[in-house]
């Protein structure tokens, strides 16, 4: 770290380490050093790009060896994540990591990157960006505050329209990790941020491609004060051209429902009150995609800046791959 800046590599130039480094790149506490693609279009023409500039464009995160890197971006498939990381702490590569979602293939590799992070230390995070969503925050605040009394019960959603018509022999879903890694992940963390822990207690249904993976899956979980929720994930909903996720929770004097544009709270006696995303200062100083990958950004880079553990630690978005495990287990999919 020099001058107050953190040196940093990213590692996969596909659409999210693209986002990454573009934001990474527009940072002042941060210097973008490296990038690694393994593929050699992609990566000679980056090397074109970045040729008037100190970047180095790699084809192997080896070749990140002695350019003392602070920190390392994981944007490559799910799959390869457990390796990738195994490799950057084997070989001193840099001390902090900040990965995509989800933090591994299986629980169990999870686990062992918990174990290699609690031994080599420094910062460490996963990519759920919806927990910077303002409208999401906005509604763990209200609930978190009991002005709706009591929880009774909740429902979560997770949809596109990606593999929407696609045939039985399809294998897209599967290279992305099934409806549950790819999509489902993200409000099964949003659903343990706001509500707490749970256990998955019934697999209602499950739609698989030709490779049997996952297209869909609605599933049923319970957490320790006894709350039920209901989770329906689906890679095949019309008429959701963009995914969309959304929580509905049932409260004694009223209820909330919300998603990623809007805030919806409704109380018993009908009086609704209703925010956007506008209408919560959902700004950032620059913005590429969803001004929460700015947030999200941000909270990795201050971390490391002020060394603190992120609230998204491998430690927490473990607990993810967790319930992830547990549906597949009950589906009779290991």
């Amino acid at each position: 770290m020099t001058e107050n800046k953190i040196r940093v590599g990213v590692v996969g130039l596909g659409k999210m380490g693209l986002l990454h480094a573009s934001l990474l790149n527009v940072f002042p506490e941060v210097e973008l050093v490296a990038l690694c693609e393994k593929s050699a279009l992609t990566s000679r023409l980056f090397k074109k790009v970045f040729s008037g500039s100190e970047v180095h464009v790699v084809d192997d995160i080896a070749k990140f060896h002695g350019l003392d890197l602070d920190a390392i971006y994981v944007t490559t498939p799910i799959s390869s994540h457990s390796s990738i990381i195994k490799q950057i702490y084997a070989n001193h590569l840099a001390r902090h990591v900040f990965t995509e979602k989800t933090l591994a293939l299986s629980y169990n590799q999870s686990r062992e990157l918990c174990d290699i992070v609690e031994k080599e230390g420094g910062v460490n995070m996963v990519g759920y960006m919806k927990r910077f969503s303002m409208v999401f925050g906005k509604a763990r605040d209200i609930l978190q505050t009991r002005e709706l009394g009591e929880l009774l019960g909740f429902k979560a959603y997770a949809y596109s329209s990606d593999f929407l018509g696609a045939t039985k022999k399809s294998k897209s879903s599967a290279s992305r990790g099934g409806a549950l890694s790819d999509l489902g992940c993200h409000i099964i963390d949003l659903a343990l941020w706001i509500f707490g822990r749970f256990k998955v207690r019934d697999v209602l249904s499950v739609a698989r491609n030709g490779a049997g993976s996952e297209t869909s899956v609605s599933f049923t979980a319970v957490n320790s004060n006894g709350l039920s929720g209901q989770f329906d994930i689906s890679q095949s909903m019309a008429d959701y051209r963009m995914p969309e996720f959304g929580l509905l929770a049932e409260c004694a004097a009223g209820r909330i429902d919300v998603n990623d544009d809007r805030l919806c709270l409704t109380l018993r006696d009908g009086t609704l009150r209703k925010w956007y995303r506008h209408d919560l200062a959902d700004c950032v100083d620059f913005s590429i995609g969803d001004p929460e990958y700015h947030r999200e950004n941000s909270e990795f880079v201050h971390s490391v800046l002020n060394d603190r553990q992120c609230e998204l630690s491998f430690e927490n978005a473990a607990v993810v791959d967790y319930v992830i495990g547990e549906v597949r287990k009950r589906s009779g999919v290991q």
